[in-house]
């Protein structure tokens, strides 16, 4: 099976690219995401099903604004514009943009005309929309069907049915607006004529025979972490290729309470993979001995890391021709390191911690296409236990960068029963997948007074560092239940020794970060 052709969601700067091609994707199409300074040329030669025009921060007559290349519009492809796209749309076919100096943001009221249209039709004629615009389209171009307005926008949307085209001025991908997936899905299904084929089983077989393909009869290896990425990534290699896999995982002594073991066997009993072990606890605990420094604490837990993996490579390799290693790569990490795409170099990714050249190992990336939902739903599917496919995202430096000072056996045996609690008090109430991230901090170089028992004490203080987020970029603190945050400060200042403070941080990002070092 052959990928499908995408629908191509074209950046013009908006915070919420990526949120479209996940709200295509959820409609079971495939989309990728593409700067708009991709000429039109080089889109059309993805073959795609159709194009998404995103909004953008900028005005259409602002100078040097993105502009659509009118090309797009003659080569039949089904194009869909969304806010300032929508008006770059409307201007490039001969449409009316202007400044009218009704601005409208966030919440606005919608009216369909009586000539809805496909994308408005039989849903109520007053709709709750997230607007954010200056500029509007006053005259929509010839053969466009104006299909509602608002108050300050007299062509909210419009269509032409006939060049399967349309555009709305709101954004219909973000929850606040009323019916928006659906309207998404009509364009894509209705306007469009898009088949709803990207699936999970039909990603798997796409998966399994490129990896084969790939790989051939040449043995594989692959870093597991304990995270759901590692894990996914590695059996969908073991569904294509089976023991041409070895994994390798590195017990660094600083993941969460039962993650270790949860590698070792749960993992192993679900999928059969062949798994190396390596017990280098003492020898990264030794490297971090009095060591304070965040920065540093990472440097040193990546080179040895490093060390350690390529120690055990070259061991696997010695024994089999190992030409491929597995990696978790998803799709936004390819968006925000380039990718190919011309978008901003943010981060570069790779999960086991940039690898000596000298490995000389050809990469196996099996959820580079993927967002981190997909891979779940994967997961699932591929039948890994569900405590692994929801874990929440852990860093690789595990707790060493949430101990606030240096790290030693009693100060991660403390933090571990106090993040045991806090994910047991969360899983107990029910709120797993409602919170993306929750970080517990142990001030280690901290005491504050307490009173324990008869007599005063003087305990370290642990923070409590529940986030919501979409994708990690930003994130606000999880307005947890009162009664919960209770039940766990509770329990840890009566249960974990040395603790007899516990705080909430409810800093947002930005501008704060998720992890505190």
């Amino acid at each position: 099976m052959s990928t499908p052709r995408p629908v191509l969601v074209v950046d013009f700067g908006a915070q919420y690219a990526q949120l479209i091609a996940r709200r295509v994707r959820e409609a079971k199409v495939y989309s990728e995401i593409v700067p708009h300074t991709m000429p039109v040329a080089e889109m059309l030669a993805k073959n795609p099903a159709a194009i998404i025009l995103s909004g953008g921060p900028a005005s259409v007559y602002a100078p040097g604004a993105p502009q659509v290349d009118a090309g797009m519009f003659t080569a039949g492809v089904p194009v869909f514009g969304i806010c300032y796209g929508f008006q770059a749309m409307a201007q490039a076919l001969g449409g009316t943009v202007a400044h009218t100096g009704n601005r409208e943001y966030g919440g606005t009221p919608l009216q369909a005309r009586p000539e809805a249209g496909v994308l408005l039709k039989d849903l109520p004629a007053d709709l709750p929309v997230w607007m954010s615009h200056g500029d509007c389209v006053t005259e929509a171009p010839a053969g466009f069907t104006v299909t509602a307005e608002s108050a300050g926008a007299p062509v909210a949307a419009f269509e032409d049915l006939v060049g399967r085209r349309a555009g709305v001025q709101f954004h219909p991908e973000v929850g606040h607006t009323a019916h928006g997936q659906e309207m998404l899905t009509r364009f894509l299904y209705e306007i469009a004529g898009i088949e709803p084929t990207w699936t999970p089983e039909n990603i798997i077989d796409e998966q399994v025979a490129r990896i084969r393909e790939q790989v051939g009869e040449k043995e594989v290896i692959c870093g597991l972490s304990g995270g759901v990425d590692s894990a996914v990534a590695a059996a969908l290699v073991h569904k294509a290729v089976g023991d041409q896999l070895t994994c390798v995982f590195v017990d660094h002594g600083l993941l969460r309470a039962g993650e270790a073991e949860q590698v070792e066997k749960d993992y192993v009993a679900a999928t059969g993979i062949k798994l190396k072990v390596v017990d280098a606890r003492d020898r990264f605990l030794g490297a971090l001995a009095g060591v304070t420094d965040p920065e540093q604490k990472r440097k040193i837990i990546g080179r040895e890391f490093i060390r350690v993996f390529e120690a055990a490579a070259r061991e696997i390799a010695a024994h089999g021709d190992v030409e491929f290693l597995v990696q978790g790569t998803l799709y936004p990490d390819v968006v925000e390191s380039g990718g190919g795409t011309g978008t901003a170099n943010i981060k570069s990714h790779h999960n086991v911690g940039g690898l000596p050249e000298d490995l000389k190992f050809a990469l196996v990336e099996p959820l580079r296409a993927l967002f981190k939902d997909e891979v779940r739903t994967l997961g699932l599917q591929l039948g890994l236990p569900e405590e692994m496919v929801w874990r929440h995202p852990f860093p690789g430096p595990g707790l060493a960068i949430r101990i606030i000072g240096a790290v030693d056996e009693e100060r991660l045996a403390l933090l571990r029963k106090a993040d045991l609690i806090a994910r047991q008090e969360l899983t107990a109430a029910g709120l797993d997948r409602d919170v993306w991230q929750f970080p517990v901090v142990l001030l280690a170089d901290v005491r504050s007074v307490g009173v324990q028992g008869d007599g005063r004490s003087y305990g370290h203080p642990v923070v409590l560092r529940p986030v919501s987020s979409e994708d990690a970029m930003t994130a606000d603190w999880s307005r947890l239940p009162y009664d919960v945050i209770a039940r766990i400060s509770t329990r840890i200042t009566n249960e974990v020794a040395e603790v007899n403070r516990v705080v909430l941080d409810v800093t947002s990002k930005p501008p704060g970060t998720i992890e505190w070092e």
